[in-house]
């Protein structure tokens, strides 16, 4: 399939692989939520946590003083995690989902290696967000925090547990494994950074899709009463009374495969 990757009625399971910071749980679980809820295929959504990581031995590398969480670097191993077969997603945990994903896999086009929103976002430096963190800047800054992954794609084999725990950040978030024309692009509607992109009046076309809350969101006390806070309160609330039906996978399944792969 070239364009518009028509999962129905090949009926495979997606792997949605979401980063995870121990600081964000409920960010994660209201992510994971808002993804199940809305999903009319079939979904795994997997957490990445970077201690099962390096306890499976797929992440060795010392943590640096400008990464911001926990899945700064261990999102490259989304393509390695999903057995480099098909395609898969990654998202960071402060994401919340207001549209079906198979809207966003139909766009999946296998010309591309990846594909993501081509964000033009230079946040000032010395600033902070989330909980203090130091807000850093440098070119594509944000492409990485939504992609999709086209696993199979030779690019993408790469991406091994040595590379991601050794190359360098600038190697790792400008894709830099890529050329230009191997990396599609995505409305931003699927990646609507909160306080850098805008709704405009009477255009359905920027309606968000899924909102970004990449400075931080109504999980830390700073952003409590920040843009969209509203619509991801009334998520954690809908994640406290419902039990969303089942179509997500035990994520140890894929870590227990992962083993396999590094002893291999």
């Amino acid at each position: 399939m070239a364009m518009g990757m028509d999962m129905k009625s090949h009926c495979p399971i997606l792997k949605i692989f979401v980063g995870y910071d121990s600081r964000e749980d409920v960010a994660y679980e209201v992510c994971r939520h808002s993804l199940l809820k809305l999903a009319s295929i079939p979904i795994e959504v997997i957490p990445l946590k970077q201690s099962e990581l390096r306890e499976a031995g797929l992440y060795t590398r010392k943590r640096g003083p400008t990464e911001s969480t926990e899945f700064s670097f261990t999102r490259f191993l989304t393509p390695y995690l999903a057995g480099y077969q098909g395609w898969a997603v990654f998202v960071d945990c402060d994401f919340l989902f207001l549209a079906d994903v198979a809207e966003l896999m139909e766009m999946a086009d296998n010309k591309y290696a990846l594909m993501c929103v081509k964000h033009e976002y230079h946040p000032k430096e010395g600033t902070t967000k989330m909980d203090g963190v130091l807000q850093t800047s440098y070119p594509r800054k944000n492409w990485s925090s939504m992609v999709l992954y086209n696993c199979q794609h030779p690019k993408n084999q790469l991406l091994t547990p040595q590379l991601v725990s050794s190359q360098s950040g600038a190697f790792l978030h400008r894709f830099m494994w890529l050329e230009d024309e191997e990396i599609g692009s995505i409305p931003f509607t699927w990646n609507f950074l909160v306080g850098h992109n805008k709704v405009e009046e009477n255009d359905p076309m920027t309606m968000p899709k899924a909102i970004h809350y990449t400075c931080g969101g109504p999980w830390f006390e700073a952003y409590k009463n920040c843009e969209f806070a509203d619509i991801w309160l009334k998520e954690l609330e809908e994640l406290k009374t419902e039990k969303p039906e089942i179509k997500s996978f035990e994520h140890k399944e894929i870590m227990n495969k992962a083993k396999i792969l590094v002893k291999a």
